[in-house]
């Protein structure tokens, strides 16, 4: 969400950010029932679409692999609205003078069935749906005042009445995308104890709540995705990081929720890992600056289920790439987004973000959606009105998928707001007339997008044992620890092992040529010697080779400290043969010219079979002075 204070929240007083940092939600048991899912009507016919959805490269695609575009806004309030100072209760003391009571905006003014009416009249497909972990744990009911237009919803929590706006929305035809988006109920993005997914929390206790989460929607198959987390950024001491392995780590945080969320509540959700949006302490000289999505060009997710992972970014005109968006003081004199020319916009747009999805073929390779993105309908400046009708130049020339901040908001208070209502229950905003946002919008809802069916392409995953195992396939989970006290990796179900690093223990994974290889059932086997190499078949002579038995390829791999420690390899549905060759990498790259996959081990020397072979065996040597990470594989041709 857009911050609002001209000064940087980085650097105020010490003692005060400690004490916001401190700050715990006083939440309670969570309520653990399931919502009961209304009856839904059938979708408009401008809205059809078969949930579950998934990924295919760059592109969302719905169950019948058709094309769905996230055309989405932010329907804000669930995620809280006090500002930290003051009564919470006094709307002076709530971001644009708008007491949201900690549900979505708007319902206080006017009914839903209303307001589902106007989001339809917008074009919007989807909604992202904005909430606290506070909100998941209050169990005191909303002041009827709150709902004072829906007097159905007079009595509940915050969260029944999150869970009959959802029911309301899906039941329109809307997709909806659940968002945690901070972790005590009051406005962001500064020091105020929202600052990491674990700033008034434990990681175990968020990832604990999104599992509720998850679940409690789980019935309802238009609530399609899981956003992990909104902004991750700097508080007063420290950054967040992209897999250092310590309580910052936000790459391991993601990997963790979302592999708990598809394994434990709801396989069908899309996962999206928002980028890290702040690091540094904004002041001239000192290193400062938005990462974004750059890390995952070197350390990419590879989550249980190969076609859920979707990534985000955020992009407002007055923040730029090393500027926090401050004004005043702690304002540094770094460019802001609408301060760079056109160009120079579209390069930090794809350098920081849609390289993702435009580099294809990639371990990083994913749908891109701009989560957030917006201005005030009262922008007078010329920059920043330019601004806006480049991005969204940029977003309609490259298809992108984007959901606009805000969505809702009040007449007079916040004209952020694509829909504002007053007291009365008057509509104002992009829909109505004379918002001089309206001719960017219409461009962007209206240019010309990629639709239809859309064919499946290969898939490319990359494995880490930087600080501990990277099992993925679900079918090898079921089989237990079978190599007890080492770092253990494992491609996803449908995938094959295409690669790997010397010293890294990273690997590749891929379906490519050849898709599922493996057969049914879950048999496999741990190759920690020679035994299944042949007679004459020394393909690596002096080297340790762990080869896989006849007709069965690599799927994983395990290592203790430097030294490969086994070889997993399970057996394929079809006949394996095919002539083999070795393909060294101890001492150099040793990869296809023009081969996909991308740099999935960053700095080390990497080995990978062609896309017409399988890997069927590890080299490694265990020489005094030598790396006894692996040095050669044996790659095979496909049949």
């Amino acid at each position: 969400m857009p911050i609002t204070s001209a000064v940087v929240r980085y650097l105020t007083g010490l003692a005060s950010a400690v004490l916001l940092l401190t700050t715990a939600p006083g939440a309670v048991a969570a309520q653990s029932s399931a919502p009961a899912v209304a009856a839904q009507p059938a979708a408009p016919a401008a809205t059809a679409w078969q949930p579950p959805l998934s990924t295919r490269g760059r592109y969302i695609v719905d169950a019948e692999g058709n094309r769905f575009r996230l055309k989405a806004a932010n329907w804000d309030g669930a995620q809280g609205s006090w500002t930290g100072s003051g009564s919470s209760t006094d709307p002076a003391n709530q971001h644009a003078g708008q007491n949201s009571y900690g549900i979505p905006l708007g319902l206080d003014r006017v009914p839903l069935s209303r307001l589902l009416d106007d989001f339809h009249a917008l074009g919007i497909n989807s909604i992202r749906m904005p909430f606290s972990n506070e909100m998941i744990h209050e169990t005191s009911p909303v002041p009827d005042a709150a709902v004072a237009a829906n007097p159905q919803l007079r009595g509940r929590t915050p969260l029944q009445v999150y869970d009959a706006v959802v029911a309301a929305l899906t039941g329109s035809g809307f997709a909806v995308i659940l968002n945690n988006h901070t972790n005590t109920s009051r406005w962001c993005c500064g020091i105020d104890g929202n600052e990491r997914w674990n700033s008034s929390q434990s990681t175990a206790r968020w990832a604990d709540d999104w599992v509720f989460m998850a679940r409690r929607y789980a019935s309802d198959p238009r609530v399609v995705g899981a956003d992990l987390y909104n902004e991750v950024r700097r508080d007063v001491f420290d950054d967040p990081n992209w897999g250092l392995g310590d309580d910052h780590d936000w790459y391991a945080a993601a990997q963790l929720a979302a592999d708990r969320i598809l394994t434990e509540a709801n396989p069908d959700l899309l996962i999206v890992v928002e980028g890290i949006n702040w690091t540094g302490l904004p002041v001239d000289g000192l290193p400062h600056g938005r990462p974004l999505l750059t890390p995952a060009r070197t350390l990419s997710h590879t989550l249980v289920a190969t076609h859920k992972l979707v990534y985000s970014a955020h992009f407002y005109g007055y923040t730029g790439p090393r500027h926090s968006g401050a004004t005043g003081i702690g304002e540094t004199h770094d460019a802001r987004y609408q301060d760079l020319t056109r160009d120079q916009l579209f390069q930090a747009l794809t350098d920081e973000a849609f390289f993702v999805e435009q580099e294809s073929g990639n371990h990083f390779t994913a749908p891109v959606w701009i989560s957030e993105f917006g201005i005030g309908a009262g922008e007078t400046g010329a920059a920043a009105r330019a601004w806006f009708g480049n991005v969204t130049d940029y977003f309609a020339d490259h298809d992108a998928d984007f959901a606009y901040w805000p969505l809702v908001g009040w007449e007079g208070h916040d004209d952020w707001a694509l829909l504002r209502y007053d007291t009365d229950g008057h509509r104002y905003g992009i829909l109505d007339g004379g918002d001089w946002r309206g001719t960017a919008w219409n461009h962007l809802m209206t240019a010309p997008t990629r639709n239809g069916p859309l064919d499946p392409v290969p898939v490319w995953r990359m494995l880490t044992t930087d600080h501990g195992d990277h099992v993925q396939s679900l079918r090898v989970r079921a089989g237990g620890d079978w190599d007890t006290g080492a770092y253990k990796a494992a491609c996803p179900d449908g995938l094959r092992l295409a690669g790997l690093g010397h010293t890294s223990g990273r690997g590749l994974c891929t379906d490519v040529t050849a898709g599922d290889l493996r057969a049914e059932g879950n048999a496999q086997t741990v190759v920690t010697d020679e035994r299944y190499v042949p007679a004459g078949g020394d393909w690596d002579s002096g080297y340790t080779k762990l080869q896989c038995p006849s007709g069965q390829y690599l799927i994983g791999y395990s290592r203790r400290g430097g030294r490969l420690s086994a070889a997993l390899c399970v057996p394929a549905r079809t006949p394996l043969a095919g002539t083999g060759r070795t393909v060294w990498f101890d001492r150099s790259d040793n990869r296809p010219a023009g081969a996909d996959g991308g740099d999935f081990a960053y700095g080390d020397y990497k080995g990978q079979c062609a896309d017409d072979e399988y890997a069927a065996g590890i080299a490694f040597t265990t020489r005094v002075g030598s790396a006894r990470g692996p040095a050669a594989l044996l790659c095979r041709r496909l049949p």
